[in-house]
């Protein structure tokens, strides 16, 4: 039987798109990006094969998360607004499927960056997984700092692209690790801090949902801002990009600034959290692809 016309309990028939979403398809993107980013930053000579490997390994693997996360937290996505109509909690995919599916799916992709790249590509492929799956998915439901160990989990694709580039990681690839581990503190504590009350419903403990003023999730907000600008400047400084990025850098970095700034007044400030996570969207592609861009036309 086919995937999409494989029928559930309910005699509703799952769909293709159902199954596209339960691999969660633009976080998975922004990790194969990113893992896309670590690459090019390194400079490899141009193998086809390699790239395209690392694109599909990267892709399987993040897709294979995406779905075991699902079927890890299918009780609590039931019982929030904005997840409830996801394929497990409305029962149009069977959670044995789904859990099935995204080991398949994580399995074929850390096989894939093992063989076609390297074993260190394939580690930090693994430390993805093993981060997101068994310490931030359980952290959410106990945890004051889930935001934080999430976010280390997400900051690992550049370094599966670095290592896909060069066997191992050099300063560059680790301060890419730090500019995505720093960008998403705002990021999700924007989303959070608009989510709060579904998150409340369920019991995560999360700094947006303790924080019933909002003072301290701004603030830190701000604090990882201040890092996260200074970390995409660290670069010029080391030798390692040109004075046009770091111009670049400065100007983006203002910008975001200004939002995370702004965020910390206390004055509608569901409004200024929207705006620091639209924000934090374009900051970081915008950022990203300067960085690359500077390390492709300054060698």
């Amino acid at each position: 039987m086919s995937l999409a016309a494989s029928k559930v309990e309910d005699g509703t028939t799952a769909r293709f798109s159902d199954y596209l979403e339960l691999t969660k398809p633009r976080l998975s993107l922004l990790s194969v990006a990113t893992a896309l980013v670590g690459y090019a930053a390194a400079r490899p000579p141009w193998l086809p094969g390699e790239f395209f490997a690392l694109c599909v390994g990267t892709s399987l693997c993040a897709a294979g998360v995406a779905a075991v996360n699902q079927w890890m937290e299918a009780d609590t996505d039931a019982r929030m607004k904005r997840t409830a109509e996801r394929p497990l909690p409305t029962g149009k995919i069977p959670n044995g499927s789904a859990f099935v599916l995204g080991w398949m799916l994580n399995m074929a992709g850390l096989g894939i960056l093992f063989v076609k790249t390297n074993g260190p590509a394939a580690l930090f492929a693994l430390l993805t997984t093993v981060t997101y799956l068994a310490w931030y998915t359980p952290a959410k439901r106990w945890s004051r700092w889930s935001t934080e160990i999430g976010a280390i989990a997400g900051a690992f694709p550049p370094l599966i692209g670095w290592a896909a580039a060069e066997g191992g990681v050099t300063t560059l690839g680790w301060i890419l690790f730090g500019i995505l581990f720093f960008w998403q503190i705002p990021h999700f504590m924007a989303v959070a801090w608009t989510y709060r009350a579904d998150y409340a419903g369920v019991s995560f403990p999360m700094l947006p949902v303790r924080d019933a003023e909002g003072g301290k999730v701004a603030t830190w907000s701000l604090v990882a801002t201040v890092i996260v600008v200074n970390l995409c400047a660290a670069p010029t400084f080391l030798g390692l990009t040109s004075g046009y990025y770091l111009a670049t850098t400065l100007l983006l970095g203002l910008w975001f600034l200004v939002k995370a700034i702004a965020f910390t007044q206390s004055v509608d400030r569901d409004k200024k959290a929207r705006r620091l996570f639209f924000t934090s969207i374009f900051w970081l592609p915008l950022q990203l692809g300067a960085l690359v861009v500077d390390r492709i036309l300054f060698p």
